[in-house]
């Protein structure tokens, strides 16, 4: 699930508004990719999982839910929600403090 926001409601550069809302850089060995992770419990899983996006004037906060890590040697694939409960309370979540500014 996908959240647009106009840069000039953020307070702080996407990646420390995603710091100080509870998540945690990443960079994937493999692929060389940045994001940011959420852990939803004591675990490495499930958590909710971030990429940032630059389109000049918006940054897109593209999100979905890891459940588990690949189940099988070899894959890089694992089982990831896209949308439902979790994800769509989460970008409701960060869109709240996106308006109310909880950061200033």
């Amino acid at each position: 699930m996908k959240l647009i926001i106009d840069k000039n409601k953020l307070d702080a550069a996407p990646e420390q508004f995603l710091r100080r809302a509870g998540y945690g850089y990443i960079r994937d060995r493999r692929s060389a990719k940045d994001s940011f992770v959420r852990r939803l419990g004591g675990g490495f899983y499930p958590r909710l999982h971030m990429y940032i996006e630059d389109k000049g004037s918006e940054v897109i906060l593209n999100l979905h839910l890891d459940q588990k890590k690949a189940s099988y040697a070899g894959a890089r694939a694992h089982n990831a929600e896209y949308d439902g409960l979790i994800v769509e309370g989460e970008i409701e979540r960060l869109r709240g403090l996106i308006n109310f500014k909880l950061f200033s």
